[in-house]
């Protein structure tokens, strides 16, 4: 319905209230929003919620269960790991670099994919084909793998291991652009512009990009989740961020001897994992949703 076909009095819709319309008829979204909002203030304030510092020692309270169970601590209510450290505010406190790690992947791999793919998708020709064809090669090829190799190179660490998973996650975002780009370029807009005397430059970011961010943003929040995995992964393996960083796959790593003593050394940091993760994959299939004009009922 266009604006002029509205009943008088009647406001026209505002693209911002749609689009809330849309997404929060998805349960799920909305959970999986609430989620990733707790998340991201238990990190924004970690030494303020989380009752120990993360590398805090206590040789009294080795392998404390949780609180409920017997020979537990109200002091420490999800227990203590093999030196003492308090599993809870070690998990508050790793929220904070798994977070950061989602979000600096995410960053950097969608302004280097952005580029790559507007560039190729607007110019076309021998670029597109030589990037097109290296995003192709490193899709070949195992991503924990080849993570792993990128890292075995560079050496163990936390930047390390992000800029490995930056590279593993890199061509979904080139070839998601490059498609947008394609398409955008067929419409009568970008023809109107380039008449009126548009440089390259202006056609590409003033005009192209801004109508291809969709399709972007659903991928990011997706690629989020994917490189919390990735990167837990990697610490796990010993190739991400060192101990005694309070990283969920390191924290994984370090409780390995114990599944058998110590159940919640190991499923705590596991069930961080797979709710976070599960969270921004909600949230994703939201955004989706409520960014895909096909999929609105």
């Amino acid at each position: 319905m266009t604006e002029a076909s509205l009943p008088l009095g009647t406001e026209p819709p505002r693209p911002l209230h749609e689009f809330w319309g849309y997404f929060s008829a998805n349960r799920g979204a909305l959970a999986g929003l609430m989620l990733v909002l707790l998340v991201l203030l238990l990190a924004a304030f970690a030494p303020l919620v989380a009752p120990f510092a993360p590398d805090l020692t206590d040789s009294a309270v080795f392998l404390k269960p949780p609180a409920w169970q017997a020979g537990g601590s109200s002091a420490h209510w999800l227990g203590t790991d093999a030196i003492g450290r308090d599993i809870l505010s070690r998990l508050i406190h790793g929220a904070r670099l798994t977070m950061a790690i989602g979000l600096a992947v995410v960053a950097l791999s969608v302004v280097m994919g952005t580029v790559l793919g507007l560039t190729a998708g607007y110019f076309r020709g021998v670029f597109e084909i030589a990037v097109m064809r290296l995003m192709d090669i490193i899709l070949t090829l195992p991503s924990l793998l080849l993570a792993i190799v990128i890292v075995a190179i560079l050496g163990p660490g936390l930047m390390n291991a992000m800029l490995a998973v930056a590279i593993v996650v890199l061509p979904h975002y080139v070839r998601i652009t490059r498609a947008a780009v394609i398409t955008e370029m067929a419409k009568d807009y970008v023809t109107a512009a380039r008449m009126n005397g548009a440089s390259s430059l202006r056609l590409m970011f003033n005009e192209v990009l801004p109508n291809c961010t969709a399709p972007l943003i659903v991928q990011a929040s997706l690629g989020i989740s994917t490189a919390i995995l990735d990167a837990a992964a990697l610490g796990f393996l010993g190739l991400g961020a060192q101990p005694p960083s309070p990283e969920w796959g390191t924290m994984l790593a370090d409780a390995r001897e114990f599944v058998l003593r110590a159940w919640w050394v190991v499923t705590f940091p596991g069930l961080a994992i797979l709710l976070t993760v599960l969270a921004f994959n909600l949230l994703g299939d939201g955004l989706r949703d409520a960014f895909d004009p096909k999929l609105k009922r």
